[in-house]
């Protein structure tokens, strides 16, 4: 994998190249990370950089404090059980750094 440039957080856990885990957790209300995701392992393609909450802001808060927002690369077949197509298929997805646990 040859990650694209990243814009720095300086407050970041993870680094481009690192690998993850996407938490299992299933609190009520609104969630920007989708439930198929949550559990799967991948590796940080990109530091988007810090930005204000959706989940907060989802609920009329003002999305403070800021978070650290990832693009993170996931094999297909570590996602989809059963995927039987190329090895080098991905789907990469942005997530928030709460929701990430190094793997």
């Amino acid at each position: 994998m040859t990650p694209s440039a990243y814009t720095p957080a300086p407050q970041r856990r993870f680094n481009v190249g690192d690998r993850v885990r996407v938490k299992t957790s299933n609190p009520p209300g609104h969630r920007r990370t989708p439930s198929y995701i949550r559990g799967k392992e991948g590796a940080i393609e990109r530091v988007c950089g810090t930005f204000p909450n959706p989940e907060e802001l989802a609920y009329g808060f003002d999305g403070e404090p800021r978070r650290v927002l990832y693009r993170v690369r996931f094999s297909q077949q570590q996602v989809w059980p059963g995927y039987d197509r190329s090895l080098q298929d991905f789907i990469e997805m942005e997530i928030y750094e709460h929701w990430l646990e190094a793997a």
